[in-house]
């Protein structure tokens, strides 16, 4: 018969004695079990014992927490928490050096345990503890052990820690001012005033005199990853206790005092590893000096500030007057504010008067911040002029423009960014400013400034510690790849949402790995182009949607030859449906059609003259024709055939047909490959027909003879370039294939797993169970049935 489920089997040891195997049943009270315990072993006064968890830290077990007691677990008979409290206080006041070590060793065991710790917080036992401590009389493994036991009685949050005194405080601060102390005692009095300072201002702003600044740095020089992690702990409690103003102060003293390169160099890349809590301390700092940006972030622009107006002049003057204000001397008020406002609105702003685009917060004046900083240290980018035209200005489309008939001057050439863009037709530029404007805001939500600090997260950018003014430099590297996706996708105006949405993509998904420098990461995000993007988005999403389990990429193989071979059928009725073409002379008129179409039985090419306007002809109603000897057919009211290409025509009399048996093709030609494309040469005017170019070489009795298209569209080119590869028994990789076939593949697996829908897809087959033992089961149809 099962036992019933409140009942658990357990084993009970006691030092010098057999243990008990019990059955102990959890309805039944913990002082009843306690009594039959001792009963068993003899013991009078169940009331002085206790049971504890005989691993981890010997937990005592009480009503409370004995639902966690399972089968099999192994108990241990002890001394009740409250004589053993008592027991052990009074040992801290023995005069025995050696006896007051082994009771702290024995408090420091058991003080992580709540039962105890009450039983000791209770007897005074912190202020027993806070004796030695302040007393001093031992300023190595007695005071070691002194700390950990108050530390570990403390952390139960018993006892607040606004409760200590400032004479204690102070003496903790002195242990970590020492320079000659035992090298477990600093790590611990940098704990506890940093938990002082977190959970006490008034003793936090005791701690932050007490402890200068350069200290910290001492313990934070020294190669004890311990000692670092606490000096770096007690450092960010002090930052996080300060105002927005003393924090700045505090921070650029330590950026000053190389406390960043420090970091770098021998915390980061320290051949030790980087633990948890020292990751956590990293983030909190990162954190903190990025929120040093904030009061920018949330300040608009004033339009009423001088200062900030003399910096909207100097981005305007880095971009269009590089060589001074003299060029404009001499114009009316009116004159030079239509010019500035121009400039402006090149520059990339919304409004002729910027104040309006920077009123918005956030970014604030901190998008005018990184402006001004690209501008200034990156002039490469930025302020790079290129020749001068005389007396001519490049207009925003390429246009040359006459000069203004009475204002002659020169206007320098925008810089490489602007000019860039500028140079574009206008619904195809980057406005800087306004890409400036909303990068800054993608990258204040990256990197989350602003935001208060998480008490867990240990996510800091290595890159952070490595690089000076590491956030403008970030917009300075993200405003170049913003530039380069633009172009990659051909954005126009009304794109630019969506190439925002590929950056933050970009930047996001490289701020993910961590790179450890700017260099790594401006490789890194250069690396992931728009198009892989596209492939990464498209990846994630058939993750998602489990396409890639394995059982699902096994389906997908099995499907494909026969979707291949729908495909294959659609591109040959294609062909069979014909196309118009355009003729191109050597002059590049493209005035003429004809028309070709692959013959019911996919045995002939078939093609024609068209007229202009005229709809695509069927079959019946292409010219008569008539077989000849099997070689082709003959056209009889025709004139000579005409090149396809150039419209010539190619003979004086009726020759031979315009069809071309799909037997004779021996090869089909796409790209410069084609001789039509190949005798034309390569010049501009004919690179935008290499890719619709493609050509059918067969036989025409004893010559070569070509067959030459130029396709109406790329969508043209891939269906027949594949049903021509398709009648020649060739491969189709064309793009369009690839899509095709990917589209049927999803549409086909989603049919056929309908019925599986929110059942999960193992990734790999269940086992296959081993064979039976005997085969005996089986029915024996010899035996006759009563």
């Amino acid at each position: 018969m099962a036992p019933p489920r409140n009942v658990v089997k357990i084993a009970v040891q006691m030092p010098d004695a057999i243990p008990q195997l019990i059955q102990l049943d959890q309805a039944k009270p913990l002082a009843a079990v306690l009594k039959e315990v001792c009963d068993a072993w003899s013991l009078v006064h169940a009331e002085s014992y206790a049971l504890q968890f005989a691993d981890g830290h010997r937990r005592y077990i009480t009503e409370n927490n004995r639902t966690e007691i399972k089968n099999g677990s192994i108990l241990c008979l002890s001394t009740a928490p409250d004589l053993e409290a008592e027991r052990l206080l009074g040992g801290l006041q023995s005069g025995s050096r050696e006896r007051r070590r082994e009771t702290l060793q024995h408090l420091v065991s058991l003080a992580p345990d709540v039962t105890f710790a009450q039983e000791v917080i209770s007897r005074d036992g912190l202020q027993k503890l806070g004796t030695i401590i302040e007393d001093g009389d031992d300023l190595g493994e007695v005071l070691t052990l002194a700390l950990r036991a108050f530390l570990e009685l403390m952390e139960h949050g018993m006892v607040s820690w606004e409760t200590l005194s400032i004479p204690f405080v102070r003496k903790v601060v002195c242990y970590v001012n020492m320079n000659l102390m035992d090298a477990w005692v600093q790590p611990l009095a940098l704990r506890l005033l940093e938990s002082v300072t977190l959970s006490s201002p008034a003793l936090g702003q005791l701690v932050k005199s007490e402890v200068p600044l350069d200290r910290l740095l001492v313990h934070l020089q020294v190669m004890n990853q311990q000692l670092q992690t606490k000096a770096m702990a007690l450092l960010t409690a002090l930052l996080q206790g300060a105002s927005p103003t003393e924090r700045k102060h505090m921070l650029d003293y330590l950026w000053q005092r190389n406390l960043r390169q420090f970091i770098y160099k021998n915390i980061i890349h320290s051949a030790a590893p980087l633990g948890d809590e020292m990751a956590h301390h990293l983030y909190v700092l990162q954190a903190l000096t990025l929120g040093l940006l904030e009061p920018r972030m949330r300040t608009p622009l004033d339009p009423y500030s001088q200062e900030q107006r003399e910096q909207l002049q100097a981005l305007r003057q880095a971009a269009f007057e590089s060589e001074g204000e003299s060029l404009g001397t001499g114009l009316s008020a009116d004159r030079r504010h239509s010019l500035c406002a121009r400039e402006f609105r090149k520059l990339g702003f919304s409004n002729s008067n910027p104040a309006q685009d920077l009123e918005r917060v956030p970014p604030g004046l901190l998008a005018l911040d990184n402006m001004l900083y690209f501008s200034r240290h990156a002039p490469s980018a930025y302020s790079r002029v290129s020749n001068r035209v005389g007396g001519i200005w490049q207009g925003p489309c390429g246009l040359s423009c006459a000069p203004h008939p009475i204002l002659f001057f020169y206007l320098p050439p925008p810089p490489q960014f602007v000019l860039e863009n500028s140079s574009r037709e206008d619904k195809h530029e980057c406005p800087f400013a306004r890409s400036s404007i909303q990068l800054t805001v993608l990258l204040c939500e990256l990197l989350r400034v602003g935001e208060p600090c998480s008490e867990t997260a240990q996510d800091f950018s290595p890159m952070f510690f490595g690089q000076d003014q590491s956030f403008h430099e970030l917009f300075c590297v993200s405003i170049q790849l913003l530039n380069k996706t633009w172009k990659e996708m051909r954005a126009t105006q009304e794109d630019f949402d969506k190439v925002m949405q590929v950056v933050r993509e970009q930047l996001a998904r490289t701020l993910a790995l961590k790179p450890s420098s700017l260099e790594l990461f401006r490789t890194k995000v250069n690396a992931l182009p728009y198009g892989e993007v596209l492939r990464l988005r498209q990846t994630e999403r058939l993750h998602q949607e489990g396409t890639l389990a394995p059982p699902i990429l096994e389906l997908r193989e099995k499907l494909k030859p026969e979707l291949m071979g729908l495909i294959r059928q659609q591109r040959l009725l294609r062909l069979c449906e014909g196309t118009l073409f355009r003729k191109i002379s050597s002059r590049r008129r493209q005035d003429k059609l004809w028309f070709c179409c692959l013959s019911p039985n996919h045995k002939v090419l078939q093609y024609g003259d068209v007229e202009e306007g005229a709809s695509p002809p069927t079959l019946e109603s292409l010219p008569e024709q008539r077989k000849e000897d099997g070689a082709g057919v003959r056209i009889s009211h025709l004139p000579s055939p005409v090149h396809p290409l150039s419209g010539d025509r190619v003979g004086g009399q009726p020759s031979l047909l315009p069809a071309v048996p799909v037997a004779d093709i021996k090869a089909l030609l796409t790209g410069k490959d084609c001789p039509h494309v190949r005798e034309k040469g390569s010049g501009k005017q004919n690179k935008d027909l290499y890719e619709l170019a493609f050509s059918v070489s067969y036989d025409h009795g004893e010559a070569e003879a070509y067959l030459n298209f130029i396709a109406p569209s790329k969508r043209e080119f891939h269906l027949w370039t594949d049903g021509l590869s398709a009648l020649l028994g060739s491969p189709m990789g064309s793009e369009q294939t690839r899509l095709d076939l990917e589209q049927l593949l999803t549409m086909e697996t989603k049919l056929r797993l309908l019925e599986l829908e929110n059942v999960p897809i193992p990734e790999q087959p269940p086992p296959i169970p081993p064979p039976p033992t005997n085969f005996n089961f089986c029915y024996d149809c010899s035996i006759a049935e009563p």
